[in-house]
Parts: structure tokens; sequence; C-alpha cells
């Protein structure tokens, strides 16, 4: 593995990620620690789908069946008064 600072990185960055294309990796330090690693992708599991599917296929989990919101699950009307209404008339 080799190992490069922060900025030499930076300043041949072509040249790092076209020997992490050829399969090594390169250990990224700050001031002489190490803070980051750059390997190679692995197509087999470049997504989150490629990863769940082996789990989807022994039955250990589902895929949701319905999109959720990027707000969260849809609101739920319990029928009644609000919190809100509940609050206002309780200061009364």
């Amino acid at each position: 593995m080799n190992t490069a600072g922060i900025k030499e990185i930076k300043n041949n960055l072509s040249r790092y990620l076209a020997r992490v294309k050829s399969g090594e990796e390169i250990l990224i330090t700050e001031r002489g620690r190490p803070i980051a690693r750059i390997v190679k992708e692995n197509e087999k599991y470049n997504s989150i789908r490629n990863r769940l599917n082996p789990l989807i296929e022994k039955g250990l989990i589902t895929m949701p069946s319905r999109s959720i919101s990027k707000n969260g699950p849809p609101r739920i009307n319990a029928g009644g008064k609000s919190t809100a209404e509940m609050v206002a008339e309780d200061r009364r």
C-alpha cells in the first residue's frame, strides 16, 4: 500500500487514481497520521441494491412495497381536535 499526504494527493490526484484503478490502495495521511484510504470500487457491490440482493434472495429482508416521501411517512388523521386546538382551549 502506498502512502501520500493530502497535498501530494491534491497535486497528483489523476496519477493516484490511475494507481487505484490498477488495484493499488492509497493511504492518505495528514501530518503523518492516517486519515483515509482510497481503494478500487468493487463493481459487484457498487450499489446498495446489489448489496441487499443476497439478503432478499435468502428471504432475510424485504424491500418496501411503496416509496416513503422525503418528509417521512404519511400523516394519519385520528379525528377530533388538533393539538394546537387543545392547547388553545386550555389557555382560555
